[in-house]
């Protein structure tokens, strides 16, 4: 059977798997939330040109 214990002692990580969870954690990506919140913005923004358009 194995021994888990031994095992893990002997388990040393990548060093490239390291390198590469840092630069994506350090990565500014936009989300799902930014993307609905851009968008919320630019149809309010639409809003108030078409209701000053309409007051013109």
């Amino acid at each position: 059977m194995i021994d888990f214990d031994e095992e893990l002692k002997k388990f040393h990580p990548s060093l490239e798997v390291e390198d590469v969870g840092e630069a994506i954690y350090n990565q500014d990506l936009t989300d799902m939330a930014d993307l609905i919140v851009g968008m919320l913005k630019e149809t309010d923004n639409n809003r108030k040109k078409s209701a000053s358009n309409d007051q013109q």
